[in-house]
């Protein structure tokens, strides 16, 4: 199999997996959502920390001590996907999945955003577009839910500001997992640990089969993110940026067709005003990298090297 061929597998097992973890969270009830984070957090550490004992690759946590801005931008990390899952997991068991669907399809829009924002990039007219017509979806959105999609927002900001976190990084998939769950490993067994000592724990107290589902919150975790970085690694960004959307659509294929969330036509038009913000940006972002494949002219004078951030 080609690495091409392989990168696709890979990418599309990972947003599979995404897609279907509203599926999941449904079977973890009636755990309370701060209970399944603490449990997400807790397995993760320890699956990723025997894969990583298995490849031998423990030794990078040293030479990651010596690094402390790395430490406080991982600890910004861990906090901004802490909270993204809890919100996630919240909105799931509280039968939003079809808002938590919205959040995922608005990501990459927001992910625009904050390169303009923080990063101080400047877009192209057609991204400047896409992001009138998101504001205009999130607008109808507003209308539709009587309040703000806040659940939806505060999935797209809060990956949005992770997915900035961890490029700044540059730490492999599974070293980043392990490091941003040990971080808050401590408070989540803080948590279990008080909620064992209450009595309001459900862990081992509702069936063998929740039990085995809570533990394997951690492989469930980390799995899609390992696929992804492999995927990451053998395919074009315009690839990548095709198949984000996997995910999203399935998640609100559950919410809609399973669940039977209400999907009354104002939202709806919502919904589709967001698809039309994906198509201007997926398309402009289609034709950029066109563009930029292209060979230059044997004429033209070679380009002055610019310095890049790390």
């Amino acid at each position: 199999m080609t690495p091409l061929r392989l990168g696709y597998l890979y990418g599309l097992a990972a947003y599979l997996l995404w897609g279907f973890f509203p599926l999941y969270f449904k079977l973890l009830r009636p755990t309370g959502p701060l209970e399944i984070l603490a449990h997400r957090v807790v397995w993760s550490v320890a699956f990723v920390a025997l894969l990583l004992a298995a490849m031998r690759n423990i030794g990078f946590l040293r030479a990651l001590l010596r690094r402390p801005r790395a430490l406080v931008g991982i600890g910004a990390a861990a906090t901004l996907i802490a909270v993204n899952w809890f919100t996630y997991i919240y909105g799931v068991n509280s039968d939003r999945v079809v808002e938590t669907a919205l959040g995922y399809f608005i990501n990459p829009l927001v992910v625009v955003l904050l390169g303009v924002l923080v990063l101080r990039e400047r877009l192209r007219p057609a991204q400047w577009v896409a992001l009138g017509v998101g504001g205009l979806a999130v607008a109808v959105l507003t209308v539709d839910y009587g309040q703000l999609p806040y659940l939806a927002l505060i999935l797209a900001f809060t990956f949005g500001g992770y997915s900035l976190v961890k490029k700044r990084l540059g730490l492999p998939a599974a070293e980043g997992l392990f490091v941003e769950s040990a971080v808050l490993s401590l408070p989540a067994l803080v948590f279990l640990g008080w909620l064992a000592t209450t009595g309001d724990a459900t862990f081992g107290h509702v069936s063998a089969t929740h039990t085995v589902l809570l533990v394997l919150a951690g492989a469930l975790t980390a799995i899609p993110l390992l696929l992804f970085a492999g995927a990451a690694n053998r395919l074009p960004l315009t690839a990548l940026g095709m198949l984000q959307y996997v995910a999203p659509i399935l998640q609100l294929g559950c919410g809609v067709l399973i669940f039977h969330e209400p999907m009354p036509p104002a939202r709806l038009a919502g919904f589709a005003l967001v698809w039309l913000a994906l198509i201007v940006f997926t398309v402009d972002a289609l034709r950029h990298a066109r563009r930029n494949r292209r060979p230059r002219p044997a004429t033209a004078p070679a380009p002055t090297a610019v310095p890049t951030a790390r």
